[in-house]
């Protein structure tokens, strides 16, 4: 059997890219929200929050080691594996990816030792304000990876020469079509995703009892914050998806799974894609719904698949169940965020176990609807690299074999699948050792010891009994 030096460089990159992903989508989040718990203690002096805050400055250094790890091949495999396209699009990418370097990576290393290890030996005004600076961090570097991301998407201010992408306008190039939408959308579900992991942590702990006034505390705030955010994002998502009608619009068709040019197109709830036939197996959906959501008329008209060659259309049946999973989830965290008002006003969010049981199985929800989300995405753009512009086999490497390939991307899976099971075993140690005794955080706050790597700030041993807490 020959092996498709491609499509095996694709599944790499997709593993990889999907491996690190929801490390960052889960950092950029919390550490906003650490920065506001140590706001709210500086403001109030009420321990609840600093206990809260270095409870979750624990979490997000093993979470933020594990994203640097995951992360740290990704730039190596445009080289290996997509060196025509590194070569390409060195004069634009090469330039943005140092920039998130040099006003992201160095800002976030500079103060994340002070977050970290600054605790009672830092002013707690200059503990704060590492807290924002590293906050402020994350959100800068994903500004400028959305951006390469999205020029990616719908390319602008180059033109393509000899080979070669030339910037013409950085500020096109920069702010392209699709980079705000992109950027907010990102930004909310990285907000969203802290909030349901911190909610159904929170709640877990409720259901032992443990720590109980500040885990109210945490609970609240979070779904106040999601009862805003989840609907918010769907809004997001709709100027997203017309804004991707525009500049996409065979991904807009495979997501609605609609093969023909037409109007009153249904909303299909349930088909089976045939890329052979071009057409859909047993399909279920309501009329005229999908031509209402996109075109704000029922009779509007929507771009079918098949306008463009086969060997220009994405995976149909991936991009259309990706879509319909991340789309599901999004729903079903805006009915978790309202059943969560629904129980306040009846007094009873603390105290109905079912709820916090279904909190606690939320928490990978967010994950799986990033992850989604981020199929419907590149897949909907195959077979483009640079949309209309290089396709993925103009900007794969020359002499990249097969079987080169396959031994990298079974290599990477092996060592990410033990990166991962220890980094998720220890994360919930983390979790389950919970919050420090008021008396032994203020002996962590007065300990003197000098930074060490991200993971040692958790104070959590790797390998010892779980402690007893009431």
């Amino acid at each position: 059997m020959e092996l498709d030096p491609l499509l095996l460089s694709r599944l790499q990159f997709a593993f990889v890219v999907s491996f690190h992903a929801i490390f960052p989508v889960f950092t950029i989040g919390l550490a906003s929200y650490i920065a506001l718990l140590n706001g709210l203690f500086y403001k109030t002096d009420n321990p609840a929050w600093d206990r809260l805050a270095l409870f979750w400055t624990k979490v997000f250094a093993v979470v933020f080691g594990m994203g640097v790890v995951s992360g740290i091949v990704m730039s190596f495999q445009f080289g290996t594996n997509w060196s025509n396209f590194s070569y390409a699009s060195a004069n634009f990418l090469g330039p943005i990816l140092s920039y998130e370097v040099v006003t992201a990576f160095f800002l976030e290393a500079a103060f994340l030792g002070v977050l970290l290890f600054g605790r009672g030996k830092v002013p707690q005004g200059v503990h704060l304000f590492a807290a924002i600076m590293v906050a402020i961090g994350t959100f800068i570097s994903s500004f400028w990876i959305l951006s390469a991301n999205s020029w990616m998407h719908t390319p602008a201010g180059v033109e393509l020469v000899d080979g070669r992408f030339h910037v013409t306008s950085w500020l096109a190039a920069i702010f392209n079509p699709s980079f705000w939408y992109r950027f907010v959308h990102m930004g909310m579900a990285s907000f969203i995703t802290g909030g349901f992991v911190v909610a159904g942590v929170s709640a877990w702990f409720l259901l032992r009892q443990r720590d109980v006034d500040a885990n109210r505390r945490a609970l609240s705030m979070c779904l106040w914050l999601l009862l805003v955010l989840t609907p918010a994002q769907a809004v997001i998502g709709d100027f997203h998806g017309l804004n991707t009608l525009e500049h996409q619009p065979t991904k807009v068709a495979a997501m609605e799974g609609n093969w023909e040019t037409r109007g009153n197109v249904p909303l299909l709830l349930f088909a089976i894609p045939d890329q052979e036939a071009q057409t859909n197996r047993f399909e279920l959906g309501i009329p005229s719904l999908a031509s209402m959501i996109l075109t704000h008329d029922p009779a509007g008209v929507i771009p079918g698949i098949s306008d463009v060659p086969r060997e220009e259309q994405p995976p149909v049946a991936i991009v259309f169940w990706s879509f319909r999973i991340m789309v599901g989830l999004g729903f079903l965290m805006i009915g978790v965020a309202l059943t969560g008002l629904l129980l306040r006003r009846k007094e009873r969010l603390y105290h109905q176990p079912l709820f916090l049981k279904a909190l606690v199985g939320m928490i990978v929800a967010p994950f799986f609807a990033v992850l989604a989300g981020w199929v419907v995405t590149e897949s909907g753009r195959a077979p483009w690299l640079v949309y209309g512009m290089m396709t993925h086999a103009q900007g794969l490497t020359p002499s990249l074999t097969g079987g080169m390939a396959l031994f990298t991307l079974i290599g990477y899976v092996a060592v990410y699948a033990v990166v991962f099971w220890a980094g998720i075993f220890y994360l919930t140690r983390v979790v389950r050792h919970g919050m420090l005794p008021e008396d032994e955080q203020n002996e962590v706050k007065g300990e003197v010891e000098r930074a060490k790597r991200p993971l040692s700030a958790a104070h959590t041993p790797f390998d010892d009994a779980e402690p007893a807490r009431s």
